[in-house]
């Protein structure tokens, strides 16, 4: 059974979804690919891990970087699951861009080179926004590029992170 709950986040709602291993799912509301992988079958419940979820998120909007982090349970192919687990490596308060991540993913694998618009999709397609950070990949100049929730909640999110690192 999938449980979901509401968040009420300094840059508008987010849905939190989690099954009975971990989180499923975090996602402004309205974001692209809103929802996409939550079960048509889902109740609204208080569980451990949307507790922990919603913990996180308060540290977190609160202005500090969380010391922890809830169980996550992401549902991806084996590619997005590189590149999500690429991303969690992402110091907070810190950028990176696309081709950075698929010379990255490129070195692990033993591969010459990987796509970066192949690492791009992953990262777009990322299930669990904020804590699987996707708003830290950059474009190549350092613009602020690609992110389901809208460029301004990247910029907020950045700028949050910004101070944190303090």
């Amino acid at each position: 059974m999938i449980y979901t709950q509401h968040y009420e986040s300094p840059l508008g709602g987010i849905l939190l979804a989690a099954d009975d291993i971990g989180l499923t799912g975090l996602w402004f509301e309205g974001q692209k690919y809103f929802a996409r992988t939550l079960d048509t079958v889902h109740q609204e419940q208080e569980t451990a891990v949307l507790s922990e979820a919603r913990r996180w998120l308060d540290v977190y909007f609160g202005g500090q970087e969380p010391d922890f982090t809830p169980p996550l349970h992401p549902a991806g192919s084996a590619f997005q699951q590189e590149v999500w687990a690429l991303l969690r490596r992402i110091p907070c308060g810190q950028t990176t861009t696309y081709g950075a991540l698929a010379r990255q993913l490129a070195a692990e694998r033993g591969l010459s080179r990987m796509s970066a618009q192949a690492v791009g999709g992953a990262v777009g397609h990322n299930v669990i926004s904020i804590i699987i950070p996707c708003h830290r990949v950059v474009g190549t100049n350092g613009s602020l590029t690609g992110y389901a929730g809208g460029i301004n909640k990247k910029a907020a999110l950045l700028r949050l992170e910004m101070k944190m690192t303090r």
